[in-house]
């Protein structure tokens, strides 16, 4: 996927951070691993080969303790960013850390090097516009954990240039990610945009008595999800109806205009509806019950991943 020459510079060693570590080490890159906090940083790297191995186990990373020989830390952030071709920020989801973060990493990095910060929430104009190289600035949003999710939304300011774009993209295909543009910011972006608008649907119709949690639950994973792990929503409806897009619309979308027509509004997430939806949750948040299922989730998503790779390398 890529030569054991190119350099990446991973700002941030949270959770986020330590994932892209992995996919671009996987991937063949040089990483170098930046944190202000120390202790987060001297944590990462073990915490990055447990993480690669358990994707050998899946057979979605050929050579574990090879891929994490690839990563080091930098003392400072002028050392995490020298040479390297590629910058992922992961910092604090606040516009001044993010203003800071980059403006520092668009005086220190080569002129030719991508900044790209991995925000789910922060446009790029918001803190990029006074950068003199803001043209190589964009947002590059994985989905919780990166290096199981594929998905990277990428989304430019107005002011970031095409071949900024065009070249993000590129990396993100040769590492094995699912790079997906955004033609223009938009708040959430795409993907919160649509979670948001389920999650809101969700909130409603627990909070006012139509359905359990855990039924609620069943509905998406059971169901809907089922096919939303190969088929996206204007798939799906083409399937639906026997002329597909054009009869799907013709049959069903007097409907859909109907629920559309009011939708979950900002109350669902205020008192009481947002308390009689943690009422009926039945469990409660411990940090054991927490880490079990994110294992479970990560087991279950490695294996998703690599079934979708034998389907996409058979057909």
């Amino acid at each position: 996927m890529g030569s054991a020459e190119r350099q990446v510079a991973i700002v941030g060693a949270g959770l986020i951070g330590r994932a892209w570590a992995a996919i671009f080490a996987r991937a063949g890159w040089n990483v170098r691993l930046s944190d202000p906090h120390t202790p987060t940083l001297e944590a990462a790297p073990p915490l990055i080969r447990d993480e690669l191995h358990a994707l050998a186990r899946h057979d979605l990373a050929d050579d574990p303790d090879a891929a994490a020989a690839r990563i080091s830390t930098a003392a400072s952030l002028e050392q995490a960013v020298k040479d390297v071709e590629f910058v992922q920020e992961n910092g604090p989801e606040q516009i001044e850390a993010k203003r800071s973060i980059f403006a520092q990493l668009d005086k220190l990095a080569a002129p030719q090097a991508l900044l790209v910060s991995s925000t789910s929430a922060i446009v790029a104009s918001r803190f990029t516009e006074k950068l003199p190289g803001r043209s190589r600035c964009l947002i590059g949003h994985p989905v919780n954990p990166p290096h199981l999710v594929p998905l990277v939304e990428l989304c430019g300011a107005p002011w970031t240039s095409p071949e900024a774009m065009d070249r993000a993209r590129t990396i993100y295909r040769e590492i094995g990610q699912v790079p997906v543009t955004i033609n223009r910011e938009i708040d959430g972006f795409v993907l919160n945009r649509l979670q948001g608008a389920l999650l809101a649907e969700a909130f409603r119709l627990v909070g006012e008595g139509y359905i359990s949690t855990e039924d609620l639950d069943h509905t998406v994973k059971d169901g809907l999800g089922l096919r939303w792990s190969f088929l996206g929503p204007f798939e799906t409806i083409e399937l639906n109806a026997p002329g597909g897009i054009p009869d799907y619309c013709a049959r069903y979308t007097g409907f859909y205009k109907e629920l559309a027509s009011a939708p979950a509004g900002p109350e669902v997430y205020q008192s009481p509806n947002v308390d009689r939806v943690i009422a009926a949750w039945p469990h409660r948040p411990t940090a054991e019950r927490i880490a079990s299922l994110t294992q479970h989730r990560n087991e279950r998503l490695a294996a998703l991943a690599a079934h979708k790779a034998t389907q996409r390398n058979t057909t």
